[in-house]
């Protein structure tokens, strides 16, 4: 069946209307400009770790403003394509055009996504927690299987990740393991997968190779900003230091250089040991104690604003994915019933088709 060109190059018109709209591309001009001002000051770098914070903005803030002005240009591009091939009966061109609109459209979708992360902290960079729970050893395997997954999406975005913290279990996989994932709107993008992951498979460590369920918990949060007045009291603070270690419990370092925080007043825990030093190890661990005590504030206030409202429904973000690998395979989200067959390709981090049906999803469930 023939594409009906101008009817899908119209919509794809109307949706990039929409998304300029509501983008406010005023506001990061002026924001782009406000930036680039202060990056050429002479004095930036008196503050390293300010200077990072506005050239990191800058450049998101300059990726942003291209891809949605770009975006008007690849669609005058396409229409111009179409034209020039039914023109000239240039099949080739034609089956070009096809291929051109597809990824048009996709490319589309995922700035339409972007449009529905308006949340409080949704632009922020993000800190994952991934925890083996229940089923052994196949828990811990599950657990790192997630953490491979999203590393690799995040390098195949081309996102910076930093591993801050990996506990290992003794026969295979990990305990927990946490690390941030450095790209604008991580957070609001990745919060869609806090909750409950099963996975159902044959286990590998079982030797009469039975059926086995098992479950790991993800947890993302967001980075703090220097808006955000989160104020650590020292002395509230329980430094407690080790020596790191490996897969089988090995020691892979010689001093003391892994940092435990805990916070006395909410009992928190927070441990670091992949930085190269203790002090390094303690800022890293501190960065994810102020964002776990600035989500642990937010939810605080969402409470009290579910009480008044007399709200007693549950997370939506509790049991949220299954992945089964036998007796079929598929990977399924349990909130927006969406699924794929080709579990191997959601392991090596294609997860993008979850992301945007659960921001969708969450965005419909805030506005019902």
């Amino acid at each position: 069946m023939a594409i009906d060109f101008p009817a899908e190059i119209s919509a794809l018109r109307t949706t990039y209307a929409s998304i300029r709209e509501v983008s406010d591309l005023e506001a990061l001009r002026k924001e782009l400009a406000d930036l680039n001002d202060e990056a050429a000051a002479p004095s930036l770098w008196d503050d390293p770790e300010h200077a990072q914070t506005v050239t990191s903005r800058l450049s998101a803030v300059q990726a942003e403003l291209d891809r949605i002005e770009k975006m008007g240009g690849r669609i005058d591009d396409l229409e111009v394509l179409v034209e020039l091939s039914e023109d000239e009966n240039d099949a080739d061109s034609l089956v070009e055009a096809e291929a051109e609109l597809e990824t048009v459209k996709a490319q589309l979708a995922q700035l339409e996504v972007r449009t529905l992360l308006s949340g409080e902290y949704d632009n922020r960079e993000a800190i994952v927690t991934i925890r083996s729970e229940a089923g052994g050893v196949d828990a811990a395997d599950f657990a790192e299987m997630l953490m491979r997954m999203y590393l690799r999406w995040a390098e195949r975005r081309g996102y910076k990740s930093e591993v801050y913290d990996t506990s290992y279990a003794e026969e295979a996989g990990i305990k927990s393991a946490t690390f941030k994932v450095a790209a604008p709107y991580a957070y609001g993008t990745l919060s869609v997968e806090q909750g409950t992951h099963r996975l159902v498979r044959i286990s590998p460590f079982d030797n009469q190779g039975r059926r086995q369920t098992s479950f790991a918990g993800v947890e993302v949060l967001p980075v703090v900003a220097e808006t955000d007045h989160v104020d650590v009291n020292e002395n509230e603070v329980r430094v407690d230091v080790y020596r790191s270690s490996g897969p089988g419990g090995q020691s892979v370092n010689t001093t003391d250089s892994a940092v435990r925080l805990t916070h006395l007043p909410t009992g928190i825990v927070v441990t670091c040991q992949n930085e190269k030093s203790q002090l390094q190890n303690k800022a890293a661990a501190m960065r994810v104690l102020q964002a776990k005590l600035l989500e642990k504030a937010r939810k605080d206030r969402q409470a009290e604003l579910d009480a008044l409202k007399g709200d007693d429904s549950g997370s939506w973000g509790n049991q949220m994915r299954s992945y089964v690998l036998h007796p079929y395979q598929m990977v399924k989200d349990l909130r927006t019933n969406y699924e794929v067959g080709n579990t191997s390709n959601v392991f090596d981090g294609e997860i993008d088709s979850f992301l945007d049906a659960g921001i969708r999803w969450r965005k419909q469930v805030e506005q019902a």
